[in-house]
């Protein structure tokens, strides 16, 4: 396969990863990697495949195919190439957590003498060695390097680069329990995406609205954190992101876990304000409270299915189904059933609560 055979078919394939096609470019990127001989055309369809892997959650192969990358590299014997693939190296370590081994190379490509791309991917080379020291909670070092990161992004103009920054950002300051900043920075990267981000891909976008959820949470405005989570989820579905559907699911227990929380809250103060009011005999606070218990008892659905008894007001064993539902283990004894009183699936194998 020759120079502009080679180039085609790159081309073939980014147009089908753009168009979520994911599979079918991946097996034309590695049909060219197969059969070209034209080594610049291999160091750039190494360089896709580096991406798209890392956009896949497949780490393991994104360092395979960064391996591959250097070596070619050398063979060009050219510095930016040289430079290019020690930074997919650096990322690909940092992706699988690797942070020691990122930030090696980040020194590595900032020790490159006379590389054009310097100014470029300089910015790039400090972002991610900002992340690994963030993975290593050494914040001084983490916050230097971010800094570092946004001044090459200012100075060359480069709004995707300020984007990636901004959210990094609004990690550390989650980390170190500054919320306020935790949102600020990721609302900046979705400002930027608003006002340049017409050609990016929309990772840019759902990567600052998980960003925007988590400080959301952590400020208590749930709804808010709710809805920027789901439309970080659903463009993450749309594109196949598993990494970020995986944070997206953390994000939202951490939510459902956090309202949970609040209406857990209300149920005690309700069961302690109908004991007060009972023991002074004070007749219609004491309804007031005990409907309102009940009312939280069935909106958290904290009852037995099968007795009516709320759960939690004693001390009782307790078993969970498969299908999550939850009833008192004598009431499920006492049933003598084997699929469940609620929705009648196939109970199997039961586990303790």
């Amino acid at each position: 396969m020759g120079q502009d055979q080679t180039k085609q078919q790159i081309e073939k394939g980014l147009q089908l990863y753009q168009s979520n096609q994911t599979e079918k470019a991946l097996q034309v990127w590695m049909k060219v990697l197969e059969k070209s001989s034209d080594l610049m055309g291999r160091f750039r369809v190494l360089g896709c495949l580096v991406t798209a892997h890392s956009e896949m959650g497949r780490y393991k192969e994104m360092l395979k195919f960064a391996v591959v990358q250097i070596d070619t590299a050398r063979e060009l014997e050219d510095a930016d190439f040289l430079l290019e693939s020690y930074l997919n190296l650096a990322r690909s370590n940092e992706k699988l957590c690797e942070f020691h081994k990122t930030i090696s190379y980040c020194k590595t490509c900032l020790g490159l003498p006379g590389t054009r791309a310097g100014a470029q991917l300089g910015g790039q080379v400090s972002l991610s060695m900002g992340n690994a020291f963030l993975g290593l909670s050494v914040f001084q070092k983490a916050l230097e390097s971010f800094e570092k990161a946004l001044r090459y992004a200012h100075n060359n103009d480069d709004a995707m680069l300020e984007c990636r920054v901004c959210c990094s950002l609004g990690s550390f300051y989650a980390q170190v329990k500054d919320y306020e900043k935790a949102l600020f920075f990721p609302c900046k990267a979705a400002e930027l995406v608003n006002d340049y981000g017409k050609g990016w891909s929309l990772k840019y976008r759902a990567m600052s609205q998980y960003h925007m959820a988590v400080a959301y949470r952590l400020l208590g405005h749930l709804g808010s954190a709710m809805e920027c989570c789901e439309e970080s989820m659903k463009i993450a579905l749309q594109h196949g992101d598993r990494p970020l559907q995986a944070l997206c699911l953390l994000c939202f227990a951490d939510i459902h876990r956090s309202r949970g929380d609040l209406e857990l809250s209300q149920l005690k103060l309700h069961c302690l304000s109908e004991s007060i009011y009972r023991s002074k005999g004070l007749q219609r606070e004491l309804r007031a409270h005990v409907v309102r218990f009940h009312e939280c008892v069935e909106e958290t659905e904290l009852y037995c299915g099968l007795c009516g008894e709320s759960i939690g007001e004693k001390n009782s064993r307790l078993q969970a189904l498969p299908c999550s539902h939850i009833f008192h283990l004598r009431c499920l004894q006492n049933n003598g059933t084997r699929s469940c009183p609620n929705c009648r699936r196939s109970s199997m194998k039961p586990g303790f609560v």
